[in-house]
């Protein structure tokens, strides 16, 4: 495992960039679908993911680095691909449920693997594991809305 603050700002600024990414895909989301609770729900996400990059921000900047600003590629091709879906898709808000739980799951994969390829200083350690949690728990509602749409 690495203590190194480098590796870790590293590694941070890339969750940084996926959370700036998962910002923009919820936002771009919710200006797809027509259900208005879906709408809410994909703003409320947009809006919890801009304020988890400021946390991830803080932390980078407390270890002296500097932070990264950016769209990651893969990104881009998933909102690409989200608006193909919707422009060929019969049912947007099920496509874009489809994509935003893709997403979702790859961001705890994304999380998983930071925490356990790093040690990491407590509060850092606290940061990761409450935005893991909360979008655990989040694709848990997402899943539960995918079987009733």
């Amino acid at each position: 495992m690495s203590t190194d603050t480098n590796s870790i700002s590293s590694k941070l600024n890339d969750l940084l960039e996926k959370t700036y990414d998962a910002e923009k895909g919820f936002k771009q989301a919710s200006e797809k679908v027509e259900n208005t609770k879906l709408k809410t729900f994909f703003e409320s996400k947009s809006a919890e993911r801009y304020n988890f990059g400021h946390q991830l921000k803080a932390e980078i900047k407390g270890y002296g680095e500097d932070v990264e600003k950016g769209d990651s590629l893969t990104a881009k091709a998933h909102r690409t691909w989200i608006d193909m879906k919707a422009f060929f898709a019969s049912d947007t808000d099920e496509a874009m449920l489809e994509e935003v739980i893709r997403g979702e799951k790859a961001a705890i994969q994304e999380y998983n693997e930071v925490l356990s390829e790093t040690a990491l200083p407590p509060t850092t350690l606290e940061v990761l594991t409450r935005h893991r949690d909360t979008i655990q728990k989040e694709l848990a509602v997402l899943n539960n809305l995918e079987t009733i749409s």
